[in-house]
């Protein structure tokens, strides 16, 4: 899908909604796949520090490439609002990303979505006018009851979801056979009295991502669409907008492993987990650890006491990282979703990317009954890894 007029004198006005440090990054692959301009930084309306944060310091313009002959950049078709968690490391991440994002010369609008119990009333009072004015709306994670809520007040006709990760292929799947939007490690359990009460707007929303002769919908993701909606538009995101931007990276002799929030979200056991990395990292040679932004840091002492792993905490998606180096000649990871991001993003550089397979027998007695199919398929599904063995820790 090709940016599309706006009304008459103008072009499209577009709101993007992200929640995540990834979502936000594939809303700047997207912006870029699809030819969205920012404007010049220094003149641009709300560019200052975002509220109640410190300034960040922008990237080094040295990384920054650009095309000879691109032309002069006179507006921002984009304006991103970033809808805040509460989680210190994902707010870090995504401060770091609207840095970026700004660098870009689009507009950021950082919303404190979470700071209270009147914080949702007012952020989505402040938001109605611009979500009514606005001809296409992008989102990262159409499961989120925020964005759900949101969706019922726009009159968008492009609708848009970008990669929040393996969470995509749920939502795909989900709404090519008509079911209800549940994320897919909740699946399987009885809905709770919340799930109950936000069942119509979830509905609504389900509706409104459905094509129509009123609205179009496009998906943009990396992650493998085997069921695709009637109608709805797939789009593939090669990361070229992080290739364009960063490295190519430095690479290293050793190997680095990629932290999951498996245990964090009740799908795995956290001392299977714990001894399945220790087992991997002995015999792989791993020395870092780059830990998900959602790992706790209680789980995270133990691993670096028990494994001798260096902890790392990275201040951008794992994408971004990689690619600006330095980076292991091989990336060792359990299913997830840069099994099927880090090929692509480091395409041409030699590293390889190893995955290795979820053992049924760390699965918690509370996971869902569906995951480990699903965790089988993100493996299953991944192009250019080295898919290797569950491993049987002693």
């Amino acid at each position: 899908m090709s940016p599309r007029a706006g009304h008459a004198g103008h072009p499209p006005r577009t709101l993007a909604f992200v929640e995540s440090p990834v979502q936000l990054l594939n809303v700047l692959e997207w912006a870029h796949l699809h030819g969205l301009r920012g404007a010049d930084p220094d003149r641009l309306p709300g560019a200052e520090p975002l509220p109640g944060t410190d300034p960040l310091p922008s990237v080094p313009a040295q990384v920054r490439r650009t095309v000879a002959g691109d032309p002069p950049q006179t507006g921002a078709d984009l304006t991103v609002v970033v809808l805040s968690p509460t989680d210190p490391m994902t707010r870090g991440q995504l401060r770091r990303m609207a840095d970026l994002a700004r660098d870009e010369g689009y507009r950021v609008r950082w919303e404190e979505a979470r700071g209270g119990t009147t914080a949702p009333f007012s952020t989505i009072g402040a938001l109605a006018g611009s979500l009514r004015r606005a001809d296409r709306v992008v989102m990262g994670d159409p499961f989120s009851r925020y964005v759900q809520l949101l969706l019922t007040i726009t009159r968008a006709k492009d609708l848009v979801v970008v990669d929040d990760g393996t969470a995509t292929m749920e939502f795909v799947a989900q709404l090519a056979r008509g079911e209800r939007l549940v994320r897919w490690h909740r699946k399987g359990g009885r809905p709770g009295a919340r799930d109950l009460l936000f069942a119509p707007v979830s509905s609504s929303a389900r509706r409104r991502l459905t094509p129509s002769a009123r609205r179009r919908v496009e998906v943009f993701s990396s992650m493998p669409v085997t069921e695709t909606p009637q109608g709805v538009t797939v789009t593939a995101n090669d990361f070229s907008w992080t290739r364009a931007r960063f490295g190519p990276p430095r690479i290293t002799k050793g190997a680095d492993m990629v932290g999951t929030s498996l245990v964090e979200t009740g799908v795995v056991d956290g001392a299977a987990y714990l001894e399945a990395v220790r087992h991997l990292a002995k015999t792989h040679g791993a020395t870092r650890y780059f830990a998900h932004r959602r790992e706790s840091a209680e789980k995270l002492h133990r691993l670096a006491a028990e494994t001798g792993l260096e902890i790392v905490r990275p201040d951008l998606p794992l994408e971004v990282i990689a690619r600006r180096g330095p980076i292991g000649r091989t990336i060792l990871s359990f299913p997830s979703t840069v099994v099927h991001t880090l090929p692509l993003a480091l395409v041409g550089t030699g590293v390889r990317v190893a995955v290795f397979d979820i053992d049924p027998a760390w699965l918690t007695q509370t996971a869902s009954p569906r995951a480990q199919g699903f965790l089988s398929g993100v493996t299953g599904t991944a192009r250019d890894v080295h898919r290797l063995a569950a491993v049987s820790p002693a």
